[in-house]
């Protein structure tokens, strides 16, 4: 079975004890039902599944009055074999936007001291189903994501203990032995062409089978489509699909901005506006706002439309492309500068950017800034808020200069900066360079 950090948080919540339904939320394919399964089954001496998708007929056990004795009761008798332990029972409510009912029932489930309640499903139809009354203040939300690289790296059968050595090289601002480094740079290859949806991660560990993963990816992306078409408005669906499928066209654009007239000719922010906040609130994509300043805090100078958007798993991005772009990007040598390479060429920067998106969205930094000046002179595709303050975070896939990252750190407020790369370990002035799949520890 895959190792997911979540099951920590899992943990954290059954043992709080906070008279709170967990509801938890995802894009289509991350491995929500497969963790509640295999978590109910482990911390708990009753597991009770119900699905309303699967099993529409279930919904009449919402039906009636709401008390937790009455919905309990439908439970029990409409699950042959399931007992009741009280105390000790997982109740597990999925594809919940399903039953409008059952989600305002959520208030009353969670007052019940016999079980414990989990509901899953897309936060979309939550959303646009219509809903008597929502459980505020009875509902603790936990949001899930495709695997990110730690977690891949746990499938591939990367002990900690290994990775945490590895972190103690970036830590310490020290190379990385070359053997070690070489087979980095391969996992993190791996990860860029597989990608976090758990059951093609799953897949690919035990059969190391690339075409297999391609055509997986392939199906998923389709899943993601009906999922527009299912939940999206009538006015936003078609908007949404044509957003969604331009990204990675949009991501070879010497400006990774997304742009509008991309979408569609004569397209505008007008028309297209209401479909990007679709795609965000579906945890479909990842997006970075530019912002005007490099100043604290961040989300007060960010620029309005003004932004770039990468898909949720950089597996499903690499998969909108021929299969051929995989194989390229497995035998990439990062600084070679591929001239001959007609594909990496045009996708290649695009692409590692998009995979320090979603490893960085990955470690934490959910709201994503980058920096282009007006003049488009001065550039980075990320700025961060830690610590120390704001970190510019620079992504190079080949040998240019990091004139941009240069200029910034001239800032007396910007105590370092990041170069990620396909160099090894490096440290001069206020310019940390780290080889990319150092971005984990970011």
């Amino acid at each position: 079975m895959l190792k997911r950090k979540i099951t920590e948080k899992l943990l954290r919540w059954k043992e709080s004890n906070n008279e709170m339904c967990l509801l938890l939320e995802g894009a289509r394919q991350v491995g929500k039902t497969f963790i509640v399964r295999a978590f109910g089954k482990e911390h708990y001496e009753s597991f009770i599944e119900l699905n309303f998708l699967e099993n529409p007929s279930l919904k009449s056990i919402f039906d009636g009055a709401l008390d937790d004795k009455t919905i309990l009761t439908g439970i029990r008798l409409n699950s042959p074999g399931a007992k009741a332990v009280p105390g000790q029972t997982l109740v597990f409510l999925d594809e919940i936007q399903e039953c409008p009912n059952a989600i305002t029932a959520l208030k009353f489930l969670a007052q019940s001291k016999d079980v414990d309640v989990i509901a899953s499903g897309s936060a979309l139809g939550i959303a646009y189903n219509r809903v008597t009354s929502y459980p505020v203040g009875y509902v603790e939300h936990l949001l899930m994501k495709p695997l990110d690289f730690r977690e891949f790296l746990w499938a591939q059968g990367v002990e900690e203990e290994t990775i945490l050595e590895l972190k103690s090289y970036f830590d310490q601002k020290k190379k990385v032995p070359p053997a070690i480094d070489e087979a980095m740079m391969n996992y993190l290859k791996q990860y860029m062409v597989v990608g976090g949806m758990p059951q093609i991660v799953s897949d690919f560990a035990e059969n190391k089978n690339y075409s297999g993963v391609h055509d997986s990816q392939r199906r998923i992306y389709q899943d993601y489509i009906a999922d527009i078409a299912r939940y999206a408005k009538p006015d936003v669906k078609i908007k949404a699909e044509e957003c969604f499928a331009s990204i990675p066209v949009q991501l070879t654009k010497e400006n990774h901005k997304f742009q509008y007239k991309t979408v569609r000719k004569g397209g505008t922010t007008r028309m297209f506006e209401s479909s990007i906040d679709w795609l965000k609130r579906a945890h479909m994509v990842i997006p970075a706002t530019n912002v005007s300043r490099i100043e604290f805090p961040l989300q007060s100078f960010e620029i309005e439309n003004n932004t770039r958007l990468y898909m949720n798993d950089i597996g499903l991005l690499v998969g909108t492309y021929d299969y051929s772009l995989k194989q390229e990007l497995l035998r990439d040598e990062m600084d070679s500068g591929n001239e001959g390479n007609p594909i990496l060429r045009i996708a290649k920067g695009g692409l590692y950017e998009a995979l320090a998106a979603v490893m960085l969205d990955g470690a934490g930094y959910e709201n994503l800034h980058f920096y282009r000046s007006e003049s488009g002179s001065v550039e980075m595709e990320f700025l961060i808020e830690t610590a120390d303050g704001i970190s510019p975070v620079e992504i190079k896939a080949g040998k240019s200069k990091s004139r941009s990252l240069g200029r910034i750190l001239e800032s007396p407020d910007i105590k370092h900066g990041y170069k990620f790369c396909g160099k090894n370990v490096g440290y001069k002035d206020k310019k940390i360079t780290m080889p990319l799949y150092m971005l984990m520890f970011v």
